[in-house]
């Protein structure tokens, strides 16, 4: 509310304090004015702000309803950009980065193993508890958006890592959580920022250099680009994703310029 207040200061500054002079041009021009010295985001916020500000001037009767249809309108295209990720190589040395003999080290493992083989989420992490592992099965019980139950295959190497921290670090406290803070009081990780901590430390260890973020989302798309990289089905990947649309999934093929090339067809009138 204190953002559309101060944007709409700034339209009466642009636009003059009386709205009888307002006209389709004088609006177009402010918010081309704005766009040219803003982001896309900001120059949202502020159409935002002056369709709310037309729209209570026109309930007032100051203006015609006609001048609405004036404002531009901010292209955001679904999906437009490329997902954030790293080659299974940089995945693999940030893994590597852990010290298996501090017990930190042998929980960090665990959860980095878990965000880049299952693709999991921050909140999987934090939320993830003992009865969820099903050892006999292989398989481990995630609850997704919408508290939405699926139960995914547990990889060997990411079992072994569990298991590791389980019967090697994880102190027997009655608490359903299975991942712990890593000093006394014992107590399950306080939030999906811990973790993201956690892979931001990794990737320093790591070297990696430039990375195009540090949170637990690198690990995810980096996961889904190397699935869809590495030969496996498109309906696949989404099932491990637990997106509820293959286009959500989709997002990820766009990395693959290999594929990529192989599709594309010769531009008309240039070279093939």
């Amino acid at each position: 509310m204190k953002r559309v207040v101060r944007l709409t200061d700034k339209l009466c500054l642009e636009l003059g304090y009386n709205p009888k002079n307002y006209t389709s041009e004088k609006v177009r021009n402010t918010v081309c004015a704005y766009a040219d010295s803003n982001s896309r985001g900001q120059v949202k916020c502020f159409t935002t702000a002056l369709r709310t500000f037309i729209k209570f001037l026109v309930s007032q009767g100051l203006l015609r309803k006609e001048l609405l249809a004036s404002i531009p309108v901010v292209p955001q295209w679904r999906l437009s950009s490329l997902p954030k990720y790293l080659h299974e190589t940089d995945v693999k040395k940030i893994i590597a980065s852990c010290d298996t003999n501090k017990p930190n080290g042998v929980r960090d493992r665990a959860i980095l193993l878990l965000l880049s083989r299952l693709a999991l989420r921050a909140g999987d992490i934090v939320a993830m508890r003992l009865q969820d592992i099903a050892w006999d099965k292989g398989t481990i019980k995630l609850s997704g958006k919408g508290r939405v139950e699926c139960h995914l295959p547990l990889p060997q190497e990411v079992g072994e890592a569990m298991l590791f921290y389980l019967e090697s670090v994880r102190p027997t406290v009655p608490i359903e959580q299975l991942f712990l803070c890593a000093k006394a009081p014992w107590r399950p990780l306080a939030g999906s920022g811990v973790v993201s901590s956690i892979v931001a430390a990794a990737v320093r260890r790591a070297g990696i250099k430039n990375p195009p973020s540090l949170g637990t989302n690198l690990l995810r798309h980096s996961a889904a680009t190397n699935m869809l990289r590495s030969g496996l089905e498109l309906e696949a990947v989404s099932t491990i994703l637990r997106h509820r649309s293959l286009d959500m999934t989709a997002h990820y093929a766009k990395v693959d310029v290999h594929m990529l090339r192989e599709i594309a067809q010769p531009w008309p009138g240039g070279l093939s």
